[in-house]
């Protein structure tokens, strides 16, 4: 089953890791390790092989893919030997990223970028592409009135306000491309109403949002302890340090309270409550593309004894987000191929904010995501379920 993977933001550290990563698994240059759909829970004849993952994608950057590369190779985020033994296959690449696209008004913007996804898909013969942002995140978008109909939206694409944030945009392409469509950041993406009655229009499942690869990932595991063992947390905060683009965009005040209200979400939902303390975000430049997470938890236990709880999370957050990237790509690409329309609720243990939140609890996340791919796995051609290919 050949798949596109087209990443908006394709220039940036987690998309460039995730060319990397994808292209060293093709040659066997290295092992999956990270990439949750290669356990035994989720491997099967339902998931595209690596092999058959093609990558493109648009950026405003236009530093060239290999020199990315090579900066993170420096940095210590991918092994240098890698980008070393990949100089054609990165340049191959690189023939498939495209400028992000230009035109007097968002219409002419979103067609441009459904001509870009269907030229990628005819040139390489694909079977289908999934669209996976990982650009910038964005502030909250601002409600209007045309966000609760594909009609209305498509009229008012084509006037000069800027209707959509670029997030929802590049969603908007997407689908009318019918392309499915994941957010791996917070922006709004294919959240509004009209975003969904056109994916269900088209037939296209869609996930998202804000993937879970420091802080919240240990929050997910931590907090639902506190919830079932009855102890009463009084209070959470954590001190987050950011380097890279993504620390740097986060210095926007307006984006960094679209990445906090994500980050935040997991406690209240699964205590039932919302203890005392918050989340900060703070860019440190030296810190490159790494990132480090400081977390005090106070609670009481029987009889109401005070005790607490901290912990440190260091990590990076390329190399982090890559492997779940892939894995993203690969599962959406079998829910289309499978028939799922609408949101992909079953891809929460991803998410800091998932949609639907059926649940925050990073096992019951699991045991959903399992399930879901059993499915996949019983309806594909050549399955001992499925019909024959």
């Amino acid at each position: 089953m050949r798949t596109g993977v087209w990443l908006v933001g394709a220039r940036g550290s987690v998309a460039t890791t995730s060319i990397v990563g994808g292209l060293a698994l093709r040659a066997n240059l290295a092992g999956p390790t990270g990439c949750v759909t290669e356990l035994p829970d989720l491997r099967g004849p339902a998931l595209p092989a690596f092999a058959d993952l093609v990558f493109g994608g648009h950026d405003v950057v236009t530093t060239p893919l290999c020199k990315r590369a090579e900066a993170l190779a420096s940095a210590g985020v991918i092994p240098g030997r890698l980008v070393a033994a990949l100089p054609d296959e990165l340049a191959a690449v690189e023939e498939e990223l495209r400028p992000a696209p230009s035109g007097d008004t968002q219409a002419d913007r979103a067609a441009a970028a459904v001509r870009d996804l269907a030229g990628f898909r005819d040139r390489h013969d694909l079977d289908r592409v999934v669209v996976v942002n990982v650009s910038a995140t964005e502030p909250a978008a601002r409600p209007h009135a045309a966000h609760s109909d594909p009609e209305a939206l498509r009229a008012a694409l084509s006037g000069p306000d800027e209707v959509l944030p670029a997030s929802s945009l590049y969603a908007y392409a997407a689908l009318e491309a019918g392309c499915p469509y994941v957010d791996f950041t917070p922006s709004t993406g294919a959240r509004l109403p009209a975003l969904h009655a056109l994916a269900v229009e088209r037939g296209l499942p869609y996930g998202g949002h804000d993937g879970k690869t420091g802080e919240t990932l240990v929050k997910s595991v931590l907090a639902p302890m506190f919830a079932m063992r009855n102890l009463a947390v009084r209070s959470w905060s954590g001190v987050n340090l950011l380097g890279g683009g993504d620390g740097a965009n986060l210095a926007d005040p307006a984006a960094n309270a679209a990445k906090v209200e994500s980050k935040q979400r997991v406690l209240g939902e699964t205590l039932g409550y919302v203890p005392q303390g918050d989340t900060r975000i703070d860019f440190v430049e030296d810190l490159g593309d790494f990132k480090t997470a400081w977390d005090l938890v106070t609670f009481a236990g029987f009889l109401g004894t005070r005790m607490r709880m901290e912990f440190t999370w260091h990590g990076c957050d390329s190399a982090l987000a890559a492997p779940l990237v892939l894995d993203l790509a690969r599962l959406t690409a079998a829910a289309h191929a499978a028939g799922r329309v609408g949101p992909l609720t079953e891809l929460a243990f991803f998410f800091k904010d998932p949609l639907g939140a059926p649940t925050h609890s990073l096992a019951e996340q699991w045991a959903l995501l399992t399930g879901f791919a059993r499915a996949l796995h019983a309806a594909a051609p050549g399955s001992a379920d499925g019909h024959a290919a």
